[in-house]
């Protein structure tokens, strides 16, 4: 096991090997059965990157977003109409 110098890390060594247990973030199932999706949850969703997500924001073709708070969600309605249009602007 590997020792954690406390004026380092200002943790006691027990509190550094239960840092390593929790995940560092939490990962939503494909088939979940929320409405809405976070930006970084729609963009995973989609296969694009954040950076190319705010590219698109910068050119207006980013899906409807609904702000609660600081929170800003996208409903799975305004995604699916987000790839129509896509699929049209491609087709065209």
């Amino acid at each position: 096991m590997k020792t954690v110098r406390r004026e380092v890390t200002r943790r006691s060594p027990a509190e550094s090997s239960q840092a390593n247990i929790l995940p560092q973030s939490v990962e939503v199932p494909a088939d979940d059965d929320f409405d809405a999706d976070s930006v970084q949850e729609f963009c995973r969703r989609h296969r694009i990157s954040l950076s190319f997500y705010y590219k698109l924001k910068g050119q207006g073709l980013t899906p409807d977003e609904m702000r609660l708070g600081t929170r800003v969600l996208i409903t799975r309605e305004a995604q699916r109409r987000w790839r129509r249009q896509r699929e049209a602007a491609s087709a065209a």
